[in-house]
């Protein structure tokens, strides 16, 4: 793996890698021939804040494979530990980028989460956007423990390479951890809000919107019911992370 380094934030390991390595890094284990399941999760200022706030996040965001670092958060972070991140690892830019660069190759891929309606158009624009992948299957996020084991049997029949899970965070992770065993698919991923998009409940920030770090305002004004997210879950990620920094400089002496 070239030139990768992890950054500790709030306790969480994160892959910091250039855009290329992170893309060659998820087609080596798709082309896997061993097929072994993987997990390759995303996090953002809230997920880390709720690895400090629930019990076991923490631990089960770094029971992934691999943890990539998605938005100003991750940036701040790094900055405190005088780190500059290579690049921003987000799902909604860096599946889209996957997809079509490694279009032609015979790979095929699976979407679970979101409701039936959102799932439903956001396929729909996959199978549009990306033909150079085939879409063998999709799947509400509205599944319970008693109902996986059929889910599973449908993913596992499709025999995708990668399998897409939007449940929300903590839920994506967790139910990923749970059922890799039974899971015969070499990449899953957990993406969030990424099907939000693609289904046109969400639209994008304008790029100078997202370059100057302030994409969260754009989804705050779509969301309002996640204020409290945003408007205290981040002034508290720059206090923790902040406190991390004093704790690493009195260590270091």
């Amino acid at each position: 793996m070239t030139d990768t380094r992890i950054l500790d934030v709030l306790g969480v390991r994160i892959m910091d890698m250039a855009i290329p390595d992170a893309l060659a890094l998820m087609e080596r284990w798709v082309r896997d021939p061993l097929r072994p399941t993987r997990r390759l999760y995303f996090v953002n200022t809230h997920s880390l804040n709720l690895a400090e706030d629930e019990p076991g996040v923490r631990d089960l965001l770094n029971s992934a494979d691999a943890v990539f670092g998605d938005g100003t958060g991750v940036r701040w972070a790094a900055r405190s530990q005088g780190i500059r991140v290579k690049d921003n690892l987000n799902g909604t830019d860096l599946l889209p980028l996957f997809f079509r660069t490694t279009a032609g190759r015979g790979y095929r891929y699976y979407l679970l989460g979101a409701d039936a309606a959102t799932i439903g158009r956001a396929a729909s624009r996959a199978r549009e956007d990306f033909s150079g992948w085939e879409q063998v299957g999709f799947h509400t996020g509205f599944v319970t423990p008693e109902s996986s084991r059929a889910v599973i049997q449908e993913i596992n029949a499709a025999r995708p390479d990668m399998l897409l899970v939007g449940m929300g965070q903590p839920r994506q992770e967790r139910w990923l951890q749970e059922n890799q065993e039974g899971l015969r698919v070499p990449l899953c991923i957990g993406v969030g809000g990424l099907f939000d998009h693609w289904g046109d409940n969400l639209r994008r920030a304008s790029p100078w919107v997202r370059g100057l770090g302030f994409e969260w305002l754009q989804l705050l004004l779509q969301q309002p019911h996640k204020g409290r997210r945003y408007l205290v879950g981040n002034p508290k990620f720059l206090y923790r992370i902040g406190r991390q920094a004093m704790r690493r400089k009195s260590t270091n002496g």
